[in-house]
């Protein structure tokens, strides 16, 4: 199964929901664990991706990748 994109501000909800009772979540940090903050109580929580890909219901909203687009090639230089 292929990996989930997953962007730095994503939301998403989840399918149990917090003991606050919210079930959405942002996303804040990103690697092989993931964190999330409850956007019910603030609570932050760190979670291996695998498990939080299969938590996952829907995404509330997407972030945006923080990659920035590539520049073009600058022209060649001429040969002397």
């Amino acid at each position: 199964m292929p990996v989930l994109k997953l962007y730095l501000g994503d939301v998403v909800r989840t399918r149990k929901t917090h003991p606050c009772g919210s079930d959405q979540w942002e996303i804040v940090r990103l690697g092989a664990d993931i964190g999330i903050r409850c956007l019910g109580c603030g609570r932050r929580v760190l979670m291996p991706r695998p498990k939080l890909e299969r938590r996952i219901k829907e995404f509330v909203r997407r972030g945006q990748a923080d990659i920035p687009p590539a520049e073009p090639a600058p022209p060649p230089r001429p040969e002397i």
